[in-house]
């Protein structure tokens, strides 16, 4: 039976990625990597420069492309097909290398925090034996490179993305929210003088920004710095702590 890696990477900082995952880089018999277009091919390259650091003798490495993800039956039947399409991706890759015992993914920040390679792992068949080898959270990177607690003593505190701080406001019953996958500046819908934000882009990475500040004072200044980042280097990875100002 094929056993699938999927390592968490956290940022792509070599430092940052645990000893387990570099042992299980550096166990596997094959390294898929995913290709967004030439305008994404950082992504690829950061990648290819972990498996190069981590290794003596680096692994065979395949490449496959990821499908484009259409929407127009709406968003989860659009992600649901979605990933049915990376799946056959990663099939296909398997298959073209039957003698490649362990396969790996080095997955962008922990496969079990908003990353869907677990539900995409669940599609093939035969199914593999899969094993998860944690990695730093984005939201782990952002309050560290901010110097700040993510909840206040004894409080809770919400994960959300920002599709639905938009359709759905502030969420109830909590007092700081970290919002992931926002390519909209969400924040921007809310009664912005009642709240304080944490941004950060490329978290960890030498490309690493930061903004903080009470949110009615930097939301413009997020919103134009994360335009001029994604405009200069063709992607960006951000992610935002909001806390309820007074708290």
């Amino acid at each position: 039976m094929t056993e699938l890696l999927l390592i968490g990477i956290g940022t792509g900082n070599l430092d940052h990625i645990t000893r387990e995952g570099i042992a299980a880089i550096r166990a596997a018999d094959l390294i898929l990597i995913p290709r967004k277009g030439a305008g994404k091919s950082d992504l690829a390259g950061l990648r290819e420069r972990i498996i190069a650091e981590a290794t003596d003798t680096p692994p065979q490495i395949a490449y496959f492309d990821i499908p484009a993800r259409r929407a127009e039956d709406g968003y989860l039947k659009g992600v649901d097909d979605w990933h049915d399409a990376i799946a056959l991706c990663w099939q296909v890759a398997m298959q073209d290398h039957p003698d490649a015992a362990r396969v790996a993914l080095l997955i962008w920040g922990d496969p079990s925090l908003y990353d869907s390679s677990l539900r995409i792992a669940a599609r093939l068949d035969p199914q593999p034996k899969v094993r998860v080898i944690p990695g730093i959270t984005a939201l782990q990177a952002l309050t560290a490179a901010h110097g700040i607690p993510v909840n206040e003593l004894g409080a809770p505190f919400l994960v959300t993305t920002g599709r639905r701080l938009r359709d759905e406001g502030w969420p109830p019953a909590v007092d700081t929210a970290a919002v992931m996958l926002d390519g909209e500046c969400s924040f921007q819908a809310l009664v912005m003088p009642d709240y304080h934000i944490w941004w950060g882009a490329y978290v960890g990475m030498e490309e690493q920004i930061l903004v903080a500040g009470p949110l009615a004072e930097v939301a413009d200044q997020i919103v134009e710095t994360r335009a001029r980042a994604r405009t200069d280097h063709g992607w960006i990875m951000d992610i935002y702590l909001l806390k309820k100002r007074g708290k």
